[in-house]
């Protein structure tokens, strides 16, 4: 089928598409290797006065040859201006059907944007948002996360955790952010795959940077010693994801950041909103459900 040029003002019926929104000048490209898949994704479908009006045109979108999910981004994007937020509706809006009430799980390590983009996913989708750090807050009668683990030691703090994904685990129409060590206990898994997770893998470089910007003191697990702070905290965050990347990895899903950057002509992953992330979030949990569920 035809790839249609982004430039254009109207788009036809079906096009191939692997990646909703870009930077101007981009052009619309597929990798080789690709075969198409129906994954219906809707985005305006005319232009007026640079305007998108909201008509709506379905699109077919490339899968790998195994079936397996193919990034949003992983080819060119549209030239000139497209409303983010549209697509992200429209995108929810198919999605919805396929999710069928499931929950989904956001993981990751601290400062990667779990309850950030977990918001956007939840408004868009209509679901509730739960931070699971709160929720466990909640349970120690207001008790920040750093108090618990001081006075209570960690192994207190992730039993109240278990406890909170396994009541989560049993309701619908929920967007969970999960704390940065939930993936270590199986158990958590157990409840988490009555959902989709998702893993958001973001540089260590860019957490080091986004922690060390508002300060490390309700990080328990970052125990700075003397030192440049940003070094401490870049050390003690690449201890901790040599345990956790494993466990990171059963994730249904995942998205890279490091990849998502250069795609969208971004230099820094700080650029990147967590508009365009939760599309990509929410293009990768497509691909799942249609690869598993058919």
């Amino acid at each position: 089928m035809d790839i249609v040029a982004a430039r254009s003002l109207q788009f036809p019926t079906f096009v191939n598409i692997e990646r909703l929104g870009g930077k101007h000048g981009d052009s619309l490209k597929l990798s080789p290797g690709f075969r198409e898949k129906s994954l219906q994704v809707f985005v305006s479908a005319n232009w007026q006065s640079g305007k998108p009006l909201r008509t709506r045109t379905p699109l077919k979108l490339a899968c790998s040859g195994n079936n397996s999910p193919v990034s949003a981004l992983e080819a060119g994007g549209f030239q000139g201006s497209i409303d983010e937020e549209l697509i992200l509706e429209n995108i929810s809006q198919e999605i919805e059907q396929h999710l069928n009430g499931r929950c989904i799980y956001l993981v990751g390590m601290m400062g990667s944007g779990k309850t950030t983009v977990g918001k956007v996913l939840s408004q868009v989708l209509s679901y509730d948002f739960y931070d699971c750090d709160d929720l466990v807050e909640d349970e120690v009668g207001g008790t920040s996360v750093a108090d618990i683990f001081e006075h209570y030691g960690e192994g207190f703090f992730r039993d109240k955790e278990t406890g909170v994904l396994r009541k989560l685990s049993m309701m619908n129409r929920l967007v969970i952010a999960t704390g940065g060590g939930a993936v270590i206990r199986p158990i958590n898994w157990k409840y988490m795959y009555k959902g989709v997770s998702i893993w958001l893998d973001v540089p260590l470089e860019t957490l080091a940077r986004r922690i060390t910007a508002v300060g490390t003191e309700s990080r328990p697990l970052l125990h700075n010693e003397r030192g440049d702070e940003y070094t401490q905290t870049l050390m003690r965050l690449s201890s901790l994801l040599e345990t956790r990347v494993e466990a990171y990895a059963k994730a249904n899903t995942r998205v890279s950041l490091e990849k998502m950057a250069p795609k969208l002509g971004d230099r820094d992953v700080l650029d990147l909103s967590p508009t365009t992330i939760a599309i990509e979030a929410l293009m990768q949990i497509m691909g799942f459900l249609k690869a598993t569920c058919g």
